[in-house]
Formats: C-alpha cells, sequence, structure tokens
C-alpha cells in the first residue's frame, strides 16, 4: 500500500505471526532483490486502542510514528472487514492516534484523516543536543562542508526542516545521511526540505531516518507547516506537495493537534 507514494509491505498480525520482523524488514524491502518498499508495517491487536502498529524502516530499525502508514492501516482494517468504524484508534510508539476514515460510492476508504497530536518543540525532548529551549532557524555547520539553517520538530519522530530553494537541484542522497547521523541528533533525525510557494503552499523534499530520499512523509509535512508557522513563512492551514502527491495539513490553533488528510492506496496483495 501506498499514501501519496510512501510504500509499506502490510501483514495482517491478527492471522500472521512475524517472530523477526528486522530481518523481513530488510529482506522485502529491498527494491531488486525483496518486494520493495519503504519499509515493513504490521498490524496487531492492541489492549488499548482499536489496532496497534509496529513500523519499521528498510534498513530494520524501528519507527515511533508514520503519518502515511497510519493512514493506509485505516484503509486496510475497513476494507478487510477488521472493524466497520469510521473512527478508529491507533496504538503507536509515538502514543495513540485518532483516524478519521472516508469512504467513495463503492464503500471503498478512498482518504484518512489522522490527529497527530500536538507537536513537541522542546530540543531535549526531539531530541537534539543544541543547547536552546526551541530550535528554530538555528545556523548549523555539518559534516564541516554543509550548512543551513534548521528548526527542529518532533511529531513523535525528529525532524529538521529546512526551508531553501531550488529543492529539485538538491542531491539529496549526499546531503541526507550527513543530517540524519550527525552529533547533534542522538537518534538520528528525518530531514525536509522545504521551498515555499506561497503562505498556504509549499513543495518539499525529504530524506527518512533509515530509508533514504522517500516519495512523501506524513509526519514530515506535518513538522514542515508547524516550522513554517513559527519562521513566518506558512499558515496553519497549508497543502504540501511532495514528489508522490499532495498532504493537506492543519495546525489547529484551538488545541494544538496537528492534522494529517491524505489519501490510501493498496497497489497489490500477494504471498511471500
Amino acid at each position: 500500500m501506498h499514501g501519496t507514494g510512501n510504500d509499506y509491505i502490510y501483514v495482517n498480525g491478527f492471522v500472521e505471526k512475524i517472530d523477526n520482523p528486522t530481518e523481513f524488514a530488510i529482506r522485502w524491502s529491498d527494491r531488486h532483490k525483496g518486494i520493495g518498499s519503504d519499509g515493513l508495517v504490521l498490524i496487531l491487536p492492541s489492549e488499548t486502542c482499536d489496532f496497534r502498529m509496529q513500523m519499521l524502516n528498510a534498513d530494520g530499525s524501528e519507527a515511533e510514528m508514520c503519518g502515511n502508514a497510519s493512514r493506509c492501516i485505516g484503509k486496510f482494517v475497513y476494507d478487510k472487514g477488521l472493524t466497520t468504524k469510521t473512527e478508529l484508534t491507533l496504538e503507536t510508539l509515538a502514543g495513540t492516534k485518532k483516524l478519521k476514515l472516508f469512504l467513495g460510492s463503492d464503500n471503498i476508504v478512498e482518504s484518512v484523516t489522522v490527529d497527530m497530536g500536538e507537536p513537541i518543540l522542546e530540543s531535549g525532548l526531539i531530541p537534539t543536543t543544541i543547547e536552546k529551549s526551541r530550535v528554530v532557524n538555528e545556523h548549523v555547520i555539518f559534516d564541516d562542508s554543509i550548512e543551513y539553517n534548521i528548526t527542529c520538530v518532533s511529531m513523535g519522530n525528529p525532524h529538521a526542516v529546512i526551508f531553501t530553494n531550488d529543492i529539485d537541484k538538491l542531491d539529496l542522497s549526499k546531503i541526507g545521511p550527513k543530517i540524519e547521523n550527525a552529533p547533534i541528533f542522538p537518534c538520528r533525525t528525518n530531514t525536509e526540505f522545504i521551498e515555499i510557494i506561497s503562505k498556504d503552499r509549499m513543495k518539499m523534499r525529504v530524506w527518512e531516518r533509515g530509508s533514504g530520499e522517500t516519495m512523501a512523509c506524513g509526519t514530515g509535512a506535518c513538522a514542515s507547516v508547524v516550522a513554517g508557522v513559527l519562521n513566518g513563512l506558512s499558515s496553519h492551514k497549508t497543502t504540501v506537495e511532495l514528489i508522490g502527491g499532495e498532504l493537506d495539513i492543519e495546525w489547529n490553533e484551538q488545541n494544538n493537534h496537528v492534522y494529517l488528510s491524505g489519501s490510501a492506496t493498496t497497489v497489490f496483495e500477494g504471498e511471500i
């Protein structure tokens, strides 16, 4: 399945048991020798929510949260008859997320809105070792050769947001790993490169921790809109253009929650 081009392999953990998901995430995610994906997502029972998500990146590392995967889980469990609810709770390592499903005329889920909760802005909780309470438009030199102004936000997972121009020309394969693995990010980081189009529209490329450049990142889009507001560059409701399509993000001023809306698509099903 994919959400805005961010594709993962989904396994129904109610009927299949995987004891070593790290090994399978690495093997299956290989786009030449495996199935090919940005990672592996297990849909599991939960004691506190309707469902639980376990997500592993393409390198086998476990991620706290993924907005695109959350939307796809909502589609999977409804389309497969695992629930009849159109409002669900999902247990993740980043806490409970609320999903609202929107059905098409064929009673199949077309899009999902995820309540991503409140953004985390305290530098120590993101985490980053930069000694400031918040990291907003902070000048940083990476690996003695790359320098950017970054804004750090956590949506349950860490993000470094960079506002720049001509993002299509960036060599992310060179830049991305140096920022991801910089010592100031003890848990590594996802990195978003943002080109502002207008107050309510931005263009984004993303280097995801553990997966490299992907076609979309839901938590990254949320973090980028929050960063845009903090820097006075975007409004609280903004459309984010990604390689794989568009996501609509709202940072609600009343409850401080961030809402992520977008499509969810089943590409194929198979057995391995």
